[in-house]
């Protein structure tokens, strides 16, 4: 019998070509269209080709997904075990709609509109078919995984010998996807992602303990330039000198831009309510500084204690590399934002 990282190896591989098979016909029928009428040709037949290439390739992607499960919980000496009416999963149900129910049809003419935009705007023709392109194939290898992460979560969520799932990352993992890697979830969670990626889960059973993967693993097997790139050159340059890892990606989801310090710095959102870790860091910090404790509680606050109000813009890893003078400071600003601890 094969070993459950084998069958997770062999599951992800079936899944990157289901996907890889379906961008070569899309990038084959995009370059099919009629430059000088790419609405006339998209209904002429190449609309109606791409759709059916795609719906075939969720089809490909959502039909592994049970067997998958099954051999996952066939490794872990566990019969499965499906609730009566509930033995089989309907790969074609995740075969020719769009993942938000729409018709794969209006999905993929998309593309054709940002041509059109592209055109519009002034840019050359080759530039705006390039355009296209890109924006099909996001659409093309979100949709197909998309099918057979479905299935594959239908499997798991029918299968009762499955508990939950963890969440394995491929080798192009974005770094908000990285931070995520090896999560366990219990098995009726919601698979988070986002267009184009190409992570996929484990089944989990009681019977073996899920494998993990590091986040801080991953992002060490990555050369300095693909840290760069992913994790941008400020944030790998605080992963590197040991920053946390989630706090470091975090912060890049929402920045803003402000007068602060006496210049305009870059600042992050991220943990700054009221419940988050710089938040409490910051409150915690102050009372110790002044003496004053801040209230906790609604309660407390009629009782007379004083709200703490967050005053300091938390800076972004990359600001702050941008605004130290030496490693010491670097180390001692890191610090003092949530990022080295």
């Amino acid at each position: 019998m094969a070993a459950p990282s084998d069958i997770v190896a062999a599951y992800g591989m079936a899944q990157q070509r289901a996907v890889t098979q379906t961008l070569t016909t899309a990038q084959r029928l995009w370059r099919e269209l009629s430059t000088a009428d790419l609405a006339g040709s998209w209904l002429g037949g190449v609309g109606g080709a791409l759709v059916r290439a795609v719906a075939a390739g969720q089809l490909l992607a959502a039909s592994t997904g049970q067997t998958y499960v099954d051999a996952m919980v066939a490794a872990d000496g566990l019969t499965s075990d499906y609730a009566e009416g509930a033995g089989r999963v309907t790969a074609r149900a995740f075969s020719g709609a769009a993942a938000d129910g729409r018709p794969l049809d209006s999905l993929l003419y998309m593309p054709v509109i940002r041509t059109k935009t592209l055109l519009a705007g002034g840019v050359t023709l080759q530039e705006a078919m390039t355009g296209g392109l890109v924006s099909l194939q996001r659409m093309v290898a979100s949709e197909v995984a998309d099918a057979g992460r479905g299935a594959a979560g239908v499997a798991m969520v029918a299968n009762q010998q499955v508990t939950g799932y963890v969440r394995v990352v491929q080798s192009g993992a974005c770094a908000r996807c990285v931070i995520l890697a090896g999560r366990w979830y219990a098995y009726n969670a919601g698979f988070q992602r986002h267009p184009h990626c190409q992570c996929y889960a484990v089944a989990a059973t009681n019977a073996r303990a899920s494998p993990r993967t590091d986040p801080m693993g991953f992002f060490d097997s990555l050369s300095t330039a693909e840290q760069n790139r992913r994790f941008g050159l400020g944030g790998a340059e605080a992963i590197r000198n040991g920053g946390d890892i989630y706090s470091v990606v975090n912060a890049s989801r929402s920045t803003v831009t402000l007068d602060a310090y006496g210049q305009k710095i870059v600042a992050t959102l991220e943990s700054t309510t009221r419940h988050g870790q710089f938040y409490r860091s910051m409150l915690r910090d102050t009372e110790q500084r002044t003496g004053q404790r801040f209230a906790r509680s609604f309660a407390e606050v009629k009782q007379g204690l004083p709200q703490f109000k967050l005053r300091t813009p938390r800076l972004t890893p990359g600001e702050i590399y941008r605004l130290s003078e030496d490693r010491d400071e670097l180390i001692r600003m890191l610090g003092r934002f949530g990022y080295l601890s």
